[in-house]
């Protein structure tokens, strides 16, 4: 698994795939904090980081896709998963070492929005000001959000040869295990009956849970869940070409 991680990793660093992701995220994020004046932090009368928490999972819905289309499809056209597979390589490592790959890229991307923090902790009056518990339990969430699309793109990739198939297949299920559940549980049919559990079944709401700052259990639990299907479907995938 080690080595196909650092060759992923090495792959992303040595094509523009890499600095893209990151500048584009960081480029988005810092339009909205400081440009747009609807969000532009320095037009908040109160110290908060939410405009970051609010606008960086509608980005990676498109951004994690991106990273994550040419993980496996690039190899199906190419012929060179047959090469891979045959290796001394379990699956397993193989679709672990690009999920992880993938995701510490995305991780990567987060890491200067610490600044962000800074920022709104030194302008704040009085200086420091801000819910840091809040905030920390956002980042646990956003990386468990980041987590998830990151085993759903990479699932998408490993069911086709297209890259642009595999990254419109993995920007649909993203929205859809993201909003659709909430969109649902709105329905008049619904409301007082089942509109609660259908609610849990979308990432939205335990995201929405643990970005409180209080770290819940069943959160966490829903979270590696969720990433172990996809991871366990990816699998699936890949070893239905021995059969």
């Amino acid at each position: 698994m080690w080595q196909i991680f650092k060759k992923e990793l090495s792959v992303f660093f040595s094509s523009l795939t890499g600095y893209i992701v990151i500048g584009v995220f960081l480029g988005v994020l810092g339009m909205v904090m400081f440009v747009f004046p609807d969000f532009s932090l320095l037009h908040y009368n109160y110290a908060t980081l939410d405009q970051l928490f609010l606008i960086a999972p509608i980005i990676f819905m498109f951004l994690i896709p991106a990273v994550t289309m040419r993980t496996f499809a690039e190899e199906n056209q190419t012929g060179t998963i047959e090469l891979l597979v045959t290796r001394p390589i379990r699956d397993r490592d193989i679709v672990l070492g690009k999920y992880f790959a993938a995701l510490a890229l995305v991780v990567l991307s987060l890491l200067p929005t610490l600044l962000y923090y800074y920022t709104v902790y030194d302008l704040g009056s009085p200086r420091g000001n801000l819910d840091s518990g809040a905030i920390a339990g956002s980042y646990l969430g956003l990386i468990m959000l980041a987590a998830c699309f990151t085993a759903v793109g990479i699932f998408a990739s490993s069911i086709t040869n297209n890259q642009i198939v595999s990254f419109i297949f993995a920007t649909v299920l993203c929205f859809f295990f993201y909003w659709a559940f909430s969109l649902i549980s709105t329905f008049p049919f619904l409301i007082g009956k089942a509109d609660d559990l259908i609610q849990k079944i979308g990432i939205d709401f335990h995201y929405a849970s643990i970005s409180r700052g209080v770290v819940d259990s069943r959160d966490i639990i829903y979270f590696l869940s969720f990433i172990f299907l996809f991871l366990m479907m990816t699998l699936f995938s890949l070893e239905r070409r021995k059969w």
